[in-house]
């Protein structure tokens, strides 16, 4: 099939003009009413092989992930902002208009983390990525893993200490949260801390700094240590870059899930490989590629 000429790409290609036309990707009725439009154009599951397309489209979704990534890093400043308006902001939650998919997303991922991790409850957790928002630790922390310690990792400090205000006034989270203003590529040996290390969506923008920041992680988080993952799959790679489980050396890929609901990120479960001399010279890892759970 040519893929340049189905409706759905060309409806692609209509919103990204109008997007990146925009004077300003702050919220307002116009960039929301795009973006929403982008959103319900690319949520219904598609066949679609972004891989495939030509190279104009091809640029133009990597244009599109990186507004996108813009326009997601402005929307959740703005409530922040808002939120941390309020004496106690984690009571206000819900006037973010994606909160309930993060509700569902967080559970999503505790369950397929529980699935894989049943014999322990993870002490504590890295999410790379965390943004001013940082919604999943959240919600991880309030309901799921209620007694971990969450540390949240961000290269940008206005976005850290906009979260940070965000959990200051609750006794539980604030005991247990805790926020870094680093790039995640100056962190080594502290990675290996960590039981469960999340890594957002946006953060390696496209497939050479994804894959740079995954190495990364593989060479200094600890044997055994879990890697959560967002991706994308069909023609929600025009919102999310997609994570190929190919591209995980070092981890035995163990799951990965394509949700078909409002919840747009697919979820990708990894755990980091003993690097020993014998599996170096006598790999008898699964093949990533052909043996994972999908579910």
């Amino acid at each position: 099939m040519v893929w340049e000429k189905d409706p759905l790409v060309q409806k692609v290609c209509e919103l990204y003009d109008q997007i990146s036309s925009l004077e300003s990707l702050k919220p307002s009725k116009d960039v929301n009413m795009l973006f929403t439009q982008l959103v319900l154009t690319c949520m219904p599951p598609s066949p679609i092989d972004v891989t495939k397309l030509c190279k104009r489209i091809q640029e133009i979704r990597f244009k599109l992930i990186r507004l996108c990534g813009e326009a997601e890093g402005l929307l959740e400043s703005h409530f922040s902002t808002i939120l941390g308006s309020y004496e106690n902001p984690l009571h206000h939650l819900n006037i973010f208009p994606y909160y309930s998919n993060y509700l569902k997303l967080s559970l999503l991922e505790f369950d397929i983390l529980k699935k894989h991790c049943s014999d322990y409850v993870p002490i504590k957790v890295a999410f790379v990525g965390s943004g001013p928002l940082p919604l999943t630790s959240i919600v991880l922390a309030s309901f799921h893993l209620t007694t971990t310690s969450f540390h949240n990792y961000d290269i940008d400090p206005s976005a850290n200490s906009k979260a940070l205000q965000l959990v200051s006034s609750d006794p539980d989270l604030s005991e247990r949260m805790f926020f870094h203003t680093t790039d995640i590529m100056d962190v080594t040996y502290a990675l290996k801390d960590y039981d469960v290390v999340f890594l957002a969506a946006l953060v390696g923008m496209d497939k050479d700094a994804k894959v740079r920041v995954i190495d990364h992680l593989a060479k200094y988080m600890a044997p055994g240590a879990v890697l959560m993952l967002r991706s994308a799959h069909g023609a929600r790679a025009f919102l999310y870059p997609v994570v190929d489980p190919c591209d995980l050396t070092g981890f035995e890929v163990l799951s990965v899930f394509h949700p078909t609901d409002e919840v747009i990120n697919s979820v990708v479960i990894a755990r980091k490989v003993p690097t020993t001399k014998h599996t170096v010279e006598n790999p008898t890892l699964p093949n990533k590629c052909s043996d994972i759970d999908m579910f």
